[in-house]
């Protein structure tokens, strides 16, 4: 029995891609049409947009697909693309193996080494990538303009190289050389030429693929660039399941000045929604209503979506957000109780909702709330059968309900235990940070912030960064001795380790606890090229 490929069999093998990015750039033309009556051909865009190449070059590129890596950052910043012909190579270069390419590209684009061909024929095929081949369509374009290929003799020579088959190889190289004789190119030149061939198998990567993905990572940036707030809703709606990177975009939102409002029963939507100013208008279902009130005008901030507190299912959201649009906004805690009689409104539902502070606008405090979950429940419980009973009517006629609700007093949430709430359901913190409360010794202790630090690329630099611990590692050496790895954030968008080794953790115990304050005085080091701060002091700020 022997196996045949696809290709053996002479059918035609395809892969399909299925992309998040595209729902994004749907999502956010969707957006636009609702806010503003502008309609987006995306096909359509232009492809020199200046504010687009700027926001690129700057390497703004969080949620631009293809482009968002550290690595890519950097070397858009150095290529500085002004044309799509440069996204398009960066898409085909930064691969294993051809990224030792990308600084020559960068030095011969930048004008800082000046572009030789081997033949003047060559200049037309490799002009748009510097003298530089990057593409299997270019050395395929060379065979066929320099030693006579027809398209399926190129194609049999792109496969040799691919694969690697010496007899094959051995044969292609004789016939290339031979067809660029006698088309007019000296020996030494076509021998020369050819030695650009079996390297290029390393590296070779399709110019069509590499086109496709470049374009949709500038239609991300064109809409990222031109349409940021919608975008930005977009993006987190895209990434609702993901907490930790839902808090990481919230970061970059707020640092591009775009407000990220807290959930609300009486405002929030199923989605991130830009915020708009709008009246409850009836529907017969939540979507058709979003769209109603999502034509009213954009004010550069965005809601909380409810589908993406923890624990917040879509069917409570749903019908949270669609009892709200048929009878208005709900006037009080109690009203919201009477109101909202699903069954996925349970203790698990309603102590995220309660936490988050999505039920803040009802004027009922955190914390009373959570202490009288039980009686809430207990009383949820009844109105739901009371309302059976009243659809249910005896021949007596309707029953009336006989549930009341009366909380009990207690001290209210304290603010540490509210930003520890929102950390948890939301992913961060939105209504303060813990470090606002210790500001002031801060800044009187020299620290650099995380992403300053991040940029130290010298080992043994001696630092200090404050920050909060979110989390704590803890394991035995291999001489048996305790030591730590801990996580610590500031406001920057990327935490920073730190290395806490047995010497320094028996002086600083009590310091290392999740969600403790702290500045940390230490060396940088780059090990395993990623940035830490070898320990050295810490402590703990008070509030």
């Amino acid at each position: 029995f022997e196996m045949l490929s696809i290709a053996d069999l002479g059918l035609l093998k395809m892969d399909l891609l299925g992309l998040k990015n595209l729902t994004i750039i749907e999502d956010t033309v969707r957006l636009v049409k609702e806010l503003h009556e502008e309609e987006i051909k995306i096909s359509q865009i232009p492809l020199d947009d200046k504010k687009t190449f700027e926001l690129l070059r700057a390497g703004d590129t969080t949620g631009v697909f293809q482009f968002e890596s550290a690595g890519m950052r950097r070397y858009m910043k150095e290529i500085k693309p002004t044309m799509l012909e440069d996204l398009i190579a960066l898409v085909a270069l930064f691969r294993p193996g051809p990224m030792e390419l990308i600084p020559l590209f960068i030095k011969r684009k930048n004008g800082e080494e000046k572009i030789i061909y081997l033949h003047p024929k060559l200049e037309p095929i490799l002009k748009n990538t510097y003298g530089i081949g990057v593409y299997q369509e270019q050395m395929m374009q060379i065979a066929r303009n320099l030693a006579g290929y027809t398209l399926p003799e190129a194609d049999t020579l792109r496969k040799a190289i691919g694969k690697k088959i010496k007899s094959l190889l051995d044969e292609q190289k004789e016939k290339l050389i031979s067809g660029m004789t006698k088309n007019g190119v000296d020996k030494k030149t076509s021998q020369a030429i050819w030695e650009l061939f079996p390297p290029f198998a390393r590296y070779g990567f399709n110019k069509s693929h590499a086109a496709c993905y470049a374009l949709i990572g500038y239609r991300t940036a064109y809409l990222k660039a031109n349409y940021p707030i919608e975008f930005m809703a977009s993006l987190l709606n895209a990434e609702v399941n993901d907490i930790d990177r839902i808090a990481f975009l919230i970061t970059e939102a707020k640092q591009a000045k775009i407000d990220i409002l807290p959930p609300d029963v009486n405002k929030s939507f199923v989605d991130f929604t830009p915020e708009i100013e709008h009246d409850n208008v009836p529907s017969e279902s939540v979507k058709s209503a979003e769209s109603a009130g999502r034509r009213r005008r954009r004010n550069g901030k965005i809601r909380f979506g409810l589908l993406a507190i923890k624990n917040v299912g879509e069917h409570i959201t749903r019908a949270i957000i669609e009892d709200r649009i048929s009878r208005g906004q709900f006037k009080d805690f109690y009203d919201f109780l009477t109101r909202i009689q699903h069954k996925d409104l349970n203790k698990k539902s309603l102590e995220s909702l309660i936490k988050s502070g999505a039920l803040d606008s009802l004027n009922i405090e955190r914390n009373q709330a959570l202490q009288n979950i039980d009686d809430i429940l207990r009383f949820t419980s009844t109105m739901r059968k009371t309302t059976v009973a009243q659809n249910h009517a005896s021949l007596f006629g309707p029953q009336s309900s006989t549930a009341t609700l009366k909380l009990k007093s207690v001290p209210p949430a304290t603010p540490h235990e509210k930003l520890t709430w929102e950390k948890e359901l939301l992913g961060f913190y939105l209504s303060d940070h813990p470090l606002n409360a210790h500001l002031e010794r801060i800044n009187k202790a020299g620290v650099k912030p995380i992403d300053e630090a991040r940029l130290i690329k010298n080992d043994n630099s001696i630092l200090r960064v404050a920050g909060l611990v979110s989390k704590i590692q803890r394991i035995l050496t291999k001489n048996g001795q305790p030591m730590l790895f801990a996580t610590i954030e500031d406001f920057s968008p990327q935490p920073m380790e730190v290395v806490v080794f047995n010497d320094v953790l028996n002086k600083t115990t009590p310091v290392w606890q999740e969600n403790n304050v702290v500045i940390v005085q230490g060396r940088m080091s780059w090990r395993n090229n990623e940035p830490k701060i070898i320990c050295e002091k810490a402590v703990k700020l008070e509030a």
